[in-house]
């Protein structure tokens, strides 16, 4: 897989979708990263392409845990006063490498994963549907002990727990609910998730 890779995209919509093989996410309030676990070292790249390791160090170096190989789709986020802060995450996402550092030490980043785009032992896994995907990521973080700051956002086939956290997270920077077919493979640059963001993060 060639560097930058073309992350899969949402389209927003006004109300929760229901319906046979949907599969719900909370909505992270962060900065989108893809992490590659290269055979030397961690990269991090954004939505556009842009390598912003330098702005996430300590998230590239809990990624030095993965084996080589690996590519995650996810989240950087940063917890201030117990919720996730989407502005202390871009405020990082913007800094120079040395306030970087100086952030990182007042608020640690978290990697909320969401989706596996690589796996050493199988190459690319675009071409897998997302439960399948699901599994493996699952599979892998179990497989090499991964924990905070690198964890899968949780996921549930049910509408009310989807529901739930759409109603309830908001105050802990929960900006909404991510639906994905459970059939669908990966395809960058496609709005093929759906988004359902919450009331007050919509203006």
């Amino acid at each position: 897989m060639d560097w930058p890779v073309s992350v899969a995209l949402a389209q927003a919509v006004p109300t929760l979708p229901v319906g046979a093989d949907l599969h719900y996410e909370p909505k992270m309030d962060g900065h989108r990263l893809v992490m590659w676990r290269t055979e030397q070292t961690v990269r991090l790249q954004t939505r556009s392409g842009r390598d912003v390791t330098p702005q996430w160090l300590d998230l590239a170096l809990a990624g030095m845990q993965l084996p080589p190989g690996v590519i995650l789709d996810g989240e950087g986020i940063v917890y201030v006063a117990g919720r996730i802060d989407f502005g202390a995450a871009q405020a990082r996402a913007n800094s120079t490498p040395a306030r970087a550092r100086a952030l990182a030490e007042q608020h640690p980043a978290h990697y909320a994963v969401f989706d596996i785009l690589s796996h050493p032992d199988h190459g690319d896994t675009r071409g897998w549907s997302y439960v399948r995907r699901r599994a493996l990521l699952e599979h892998l973080l179990e497989e090499y002990g991964m924990g905070p700051p690198i964890q899968a956002v949780p996921t549930t086939t049910e509408v009310a727990l989807a529901r739930l956290w759409y109603e309830a997270l908001q105050p802990q920077g929960v900006e909404g609910v991510m639906v994905k077919a459970g059939s669908q493979v990966y395809r960058g640059g496609s709005r093929q998730w759906q988004k359902v963001r919450n009331a007050m993060n919509c203006s």
